[in-house]
């Protein structure tokens, strides 16, 4: 509903399209508001939002036979506010109980499905047995959520439960890792460099909009490393934007070259160590500290000339991980 919201108010405030924010985004919506709630999750939903979206909803009705700008007013005032609300609830939400989204979920148990990313051919399948009960919300802008499922190897597996997007050019791209992969290990040159592979995850497109990403155990974003090592050394996370903010308020109105000049005195004026302070702290060794500098710097440079080729997009710290134990770069 939030998202819905969101995106219907672009619609009519940015485009003035009445169909598209109310027909094709909201109406649907209000259609499985009145099936009424199947879970306890849903009960707590109406009871909260059920009436302020109700009166949104008679205004739209009112304005698509009326085209009164009154009606249309009032029911984004209802809009906003339930928009508002669900806004906090969300920050708030750390963990989701089956029990009360899922209890067919929670039920299930003794699967004849392999868990997602384990099948292999000529190997015994390792079927679902049955679902952890809590599911973690983890805090970033999709709020996807941390699902854990009973292997009948009695082995647990985690995966990220991923909504509002489309994961099959992700499963595609899994694939060709996998062909690169194999291109380095069958050259000669290059075949002794054990370090050289990308290491790959499963991805599993459940529809359009969903799909289960296999959970990678100990990988830290780069932006949580740096955020823990800034936060331990009394660093302000976002000193490169103060120092670019303070030389200049009006940046974006600059020209290109403007831009360059206030982003290089950002750089100049700051260390940019961060990555190699980590590295050092958290490992044991210089024979330890050799190693994963290296294994970085070959992920680095494997990732980037792949990413390239690829033209991989939305390469940031927040989605650039770094894993604890072997210091390469995992996409």
């Amino acid at each position: 509903w939030q998202e819905a919201i969101e995106e219907a108010s672009r619609m009519w405030f940015d485009e003035k399209n009445f169909r598209a924010m109310y027909t094709q985004t909201l109406l649907p919506l209000h259609k499985k508001l009145l099936a009424g709630p199947r879970t306890v999750h849903e009960q707590q939903f109406v009871a909260k939002f059920g009436q302020l979206l109700h009166m949104a909803n008679e205004r739209c009705k009112d304005y698509a036979e009326h085209e009164r700008p009154d009606d249309m007013k009032r029911a984004w005032d209802y809009y906003s506010t339930a928009f508002r609300k669900m806004t906090k609830d969300i920050q708030k939400m750390t963990n989701l109980e089956l029990h009360q989204v899922s209890p067919k979920l929670l039920t299930a148990s003794d699967m004849i499905l392999a868990v997602p990313g384990t099948y292999e051919v000529g190997k015994p399948v390792v079927k679902i047995y049955n679902f952890v009960p809590t599911l973690k919300v983890i805090d970033s802008k999709q709020h996807p959520r941390k699902l854990k499922v009973m292997g009948s190897d009695g082995h647990e597996y985690t995966f990220l439960l991923k909504g509002h997007e489309d994961l099959r050019q992700d499963e595609r791209v899994m694939q060709l890792f996998g062909l690169v992969n194999s291109f380095l290990g069958q050259d000669r040159d290059i075949g002794h460099h054990k370090d050289l592979s990308i290491r790959r995850y499963s991805v599993i497109p459940l529809s359009v909009q969903s799909g289960l990403i296999e959970w990678v155990p100990h990988c830290d974003t780069i932006h949580l490393l740096i955020k823990e090592y800034r936060d331990r050394q009394k660093i302000l996370l976002n000193i490169e934007q103060r120092i670019m903010v303070n030389m200049a308020p009006s940046y974006q109105t600059l020209s290109l070259i403007q831009k360059i000049e206030v982003f290089q005195k950002a750089l100049n004026d700051t260390k940019g160590n961060d990555l190699a302070k980590i590295f050092r702290l958290q490992s044991h060794s210089a024979e330890s500290w050799l190693k994963r500098r290296s294994n970085y710097t070959r992920s680095l440079a494997v990732m980037s000339m792949v990413g390239y080729i690829l033209g991989l997009g939305d390469r940031h710290p927040c989605n650039l991980m770094l894993c604890r134990r072997t210091g390469k770069i995992v996409h």
